[in-house]
């Protein structure tokens, strides 16, 4: 007897950064508005909450995709609200520092305030005579050993060195040929304290969701900082010279959203010795961001198959050339440490039939935007939702995207305008935009439609979270209490049961 294709599970997302949550305190992070979210994200049918990385950014740095640990979490997301809950902090060391709700982050503020209540919190920690959840804090030091040694180490290190970039570090602690000064211990023993805080609240916050029917996806990003303790830890996987300096940098060619393409200065790995290793510093690093995640969006996948290599100190990423990647020996060692393979490709960009070929041969799910829809190839275009097919993510934005509004407005003109006029048989608005191609992602076939907050709250191009190859005015964006409001939950939710998105035990009646 002949038996049909599985039995594809249709649902619906939002994408939107734990910074951008509301709060009283500069920044969102993991306290009482991230659960609030969650329950309204149930409330709509949602089944997924997509972050961007939860990694910490260099010094000086807001962008979540150049972290200084590959491993680490963000201090800026501890809840001091939590802290408050744990009796570290008090009602009135809240008070103290609370600002006023805005939609954008002020980082330089965020920063201050949390620092100041993290240092007061682990103050309050050391003196108590009972230590609370000293058990658990052993055993997170134990487990995490293998990222968090170096990274306790590399951080207390640039405190030490006043901020400057390993690179410039004393030799003997450049090269390692020394172990770290006994005098920075105590610096040490605060970010470990740091990290075992960001994992519990965080662990936490996903439990919660998991009850809710809420799974965590989260981003992984293809490249790690250079002044990062993994590049310091671990130098003779990166192509640098026997000084540390590198050799290369990673960017990508002139595309769709920059003519001179994109030059990230990081670093590119060194995949001949990455593969003698069986990939074990990679393989590590998946497996840290699986406890924080269900799921897992691999940044930049068509880097696997090939990449972009630049020479270092190169003014613009256009004389770099591709160069071979890890390919299908990479993706094996990942399938062998974790069958189920949960993760999504991001096969946006300059993409051939090498990436695609890989994507597929490990049976990943790739990503379908809307955005890219309607220009001149748009009957034939793989993005538009008729050239869809079931295994795929269908946005109509991603984080890199403007919102629907700022789209519409600036980034398109008339024969877009007329071309999406003509798709949807009616006459599009700034207005209705969001909408319009809110429901269009609903309605593809695509296993899972997931939506950007802004174009659920149809905010203008002011509310745009990055616009790549521009360094200032990014990742800023915040929603404002009471904005994911009664009425936006309402349209979600109606549109997931149209659209055949809502879980199966959920209530379905219109």
């Amino acid at each position: 007897m002949e038996t049909g294709p599985a039995q594809i599970v249709r649902s619906a997302g939002i994408l939107m950064h734990i910074t951008s949550l509301p709060g009283p305190f500069g920044i969102g992070d993991i306290g009482p508005a991230a659960l609030e979210f969650a329950h309204k994200l149930q409330s709509s049918g949602q089944r997924y909450w997509q972050l961007l990385p939860l990694t910490p950014p260099g010094t000086g740095l807001t962008s979540p995709y150049s972290a200084m640990s590959a491993m680490a979490g963000n201090p800026m997301l501890i809840s001091p609200e939590l802290l408050a809950e744990d009796g570290l902090l008090s009602q009135a060391d809240l008070r103290e520092v609370m600002l006023p709700s805005t939609d954008i982050v002020d980082f330089n503020k965020a920063r201050d305030i949390k620092l100041k209540l993290l240092e007061l919190a682990y103050h309050n920690y050391c003196n108590r005579s009972e230590k609370i959840f000293k058990k658990e804090y052993q055993a997170f030091c134990e487990q995490q050993a293998y990222w968090l040694d170096d990274f306790t180490a590399f951080k207390a290190l640039s405190v030490w060195h006043k901020q400057e970039p390993w690179i410039r570090w004393r030799k003997q602690y450049r090269d390692r040929e020394q172990a770290a000064p006994r005098s920075i211990k105590a610096v040490r023993e605060k970010q470990q304290w740091c990290q075992f805080i960001f994992n519990r609240q965080w662990m936490a916050l996903k439990a919660h969701c998991n009850r809710l029917g809420i799974q965590l996806f989260g981003d992984l990003p293809f490249y790690t900082a250079y002044d990062a303790a993994d590049v310091w830890a671990n130098r003779n996987i990166f192509r640098l010279d026997e000084k540390g300096r590198m050799q290369a940098v990673s960017g990508v060619p002139p595309d769709y959203f920059n003519e001179n393409g994109q030059l990230w200065n990081m670093p590119v790995y060194n995949w001949k010795v990455l593969r003698s290793q069986r990939y074990k510093w990679w393989i590590n690093r998946l497996r840290r961001n699986l406890e924080w995640y269900d799921l897992l969006r691999l940044d930049h996948f068509r880097a696997f198959s090939a990449y972009w290599e630049v020479p270092a100190g190169a003014d613009t990423a256009k004389n770099g050339a591709w160069k071979t990647g890890p390919g299908a020996s990479f993706m094996k060692a990942v399938q062998k440490a974790f069958p189920s393979m949960p993760f999504v490709a991001e096969d946006l960009g300059e993409i051939d039939d090498a990436v695609l070929q890989l994507r597929d041969e490990f049976r990943l799910p790739g990503m379908k935007v809307l955005q890219f829809a309607f220009g001149e190839d748009m009957p034939v275009s793989p993005h538009i939702p008729h050239n869809h097919s079931a295994h795929f993510f269908v946005y109509t934005g991603t984080h890199d995207n403007n919102t629907c509004r700022g789209w519409y407005c600036n980034d398109i003109g008339d024969d877009d305008h007329q071309r999406l006029a003509k798709y949807t048989g009616m006459k599009v608005t700034e207005e209705a935009v969001p909408d319009v191609l809110g429901r269009m992602a609903y309605a593809s076939v695509a296993q899972t439609a997931i939506l950007p907050m802004q174009d659920v709250l149809r905010l203008d191009g002011k509310a745009r979270m990055n616009t790549p190859a521009v360094a200032e005015g990014n990742w800023a964006w915040r929603m404002l209490p009471g904005q994911f409001s009664e009425g936006c939950i309402s349209r979600l939710k109606k549109w997931t049961i149209i659209y055949n998105r809502m879980a199966k035990d959920d209530n379905q009646k219109l």
